[in-house]
């Protein structure tokens, strides 16, 4: 293995690892949702937050999601095992990352399906946003994940291919 396979090994483990990190954050920050949603709607509402007044839509929709985990808690809190799952699947997926990490070119395949998990947000978050009544700045926001995911994976994909030709080469 050359200096420049090498330094190329180690920038896609450096984007692999980021990414990881970034899903695994993501799933993780879905168990604790009726704390951090209480804890966002009292940040939004302080005394000195800009917010109300600059974006009211959002406050307000802070609000309501709010109440909406904490009446679901109090009431029904099997209904928010759901996200418990969402945060799971979070979870798993991002271990499924480690392959490509461990061997890019053979694993090629699992970042090709993380763009396509990406691409698939926007339909998700347009469709369903719609029928659960979801504003469309948040599911613009929703559909941001999927944005900002594929960016890393693009880049780690297109070093992956340049690694393949390093090791045809071999």
């Amino acid at each position: 293995m050359n200096g420049r396979e090498t330094a190329l090994r180690r920038r896609i483990r450096i984007w692999l690892v980021i990414f990881i990190v970034g899903l695994a954050l993501s799933g993780l920050t879905a168990f604790p949702l009726v704390t951090e949603m209480r804890w966002l709607d009292e940040a939004l509402r302080s005394g000195g937050s800009p917010v109300p007044e600059w974006l009211p839509g959002l406050v307000e929709w802070i609000g309501r999601v709010r109440e909406g985990l904490e009446a679901t808690d109090g009431k029904y809190p099997f209904v928010l095992y759901g996200t418990d799952w969402l945060a799971f699947a979070h979870l798993v997926i991002a271990i499924a990352f480690y392959g490509p990490y461990r061997d890019p070119v053979r694993n090629i395949w699992v970042v090709e399906f993380g763009m396509i998990a990406c691409g698939a947000i926007v339909p998700l978050a347009l469709i369903c946003g719609h029928i659960r009544g979801i504003p469309v700045y948040w599911q613009l926001f929703d559909m941001s994940f999927g944005f900002f995911g594929v960016i890393p994976l693009l880049i780690v994909r297109r070093m992956i291919k340049r690694l393949e030709t390093y090791e045809l080469a071999a």
